[in-house]
């Protein structure tokens, strides 16, 4: 059982990619949970995209959206798992501080998704390990649902796009170490 499915087992949107990686399952992890997005050139001009209109109406602070908005909810010799609660819709992002794991499996507030980012690694043939990325969304009720549905196809393809260029960087990180 991947270890999201301990903090978000029920979901309505999610998104999957994994690569292949010639590294051991510990540098792998710890290459994830260095792994700063907001290094990436093409991670801020998106999120700059983004954060644009919070940013015309006064309602974003100067620190732009990134993994420091994440909470860690639990690391194994195989997984990490971070989280988030916000309607991600909302140009400031409507978050909602989550400080652990437990936290986030208690949150339950009408209007207010759920999010899980995870990383599994699972080993392959010959040494190496196929590392999967997750995004899981629960959204709490009809109006969340729609509103999010809405969100989730306008940023998804660009969203796809920065899981790879993710998964890229944490592989040249694993098997340069």
């Amino acid at each position: 059982m991947p270890l999201v499915d301990s903090y978000l087992p029920l979901y309505q949107f999610s998104e999957t990619h994994s690569c292949r990686i010639a590294a051991d399952a510990a540098p792998i992890l710890d290459a994830a949970g260095r792994y700063k997005p907001e290094d990436d050139l093409f991670f801020r001009a998106m999120i700059g995209l983004r954060e644009m209109p919070a940013r015309l109406l006064g309602r974003r602070g100067s620190k732009p959206f990134g993994m420091q908005n994440f909470t860690l909810l639990e690391r194994t010799d195989r997984a990490l798992v971070y989280g988030l609660a916000g309607q991600f819709w909302r140009p400031d992002y409507g978050l909602h501080p989550i400080t652990n794991g437990s936290a986030f499996r208690d949150f339950e507030e009408a209007g207010v998704p759920r999010l899980a980012l995870s990383f599994e690694v699972a080993s392959l043939p010959g040494g190496a390990h196929r590392l999967t990325t997750e995004t899981r969304v629960f959204c709490p009720d009809a109006v969340s649902r729609r509103k999010f549905r809405f969100y989730w196809l306008l940023i998804r393809p660009v969203s796809g796009l920065i899981r790879s260029r993710i998964l890229a960087s944490i592989r040249k990180t694993a098997e340069t170490t």
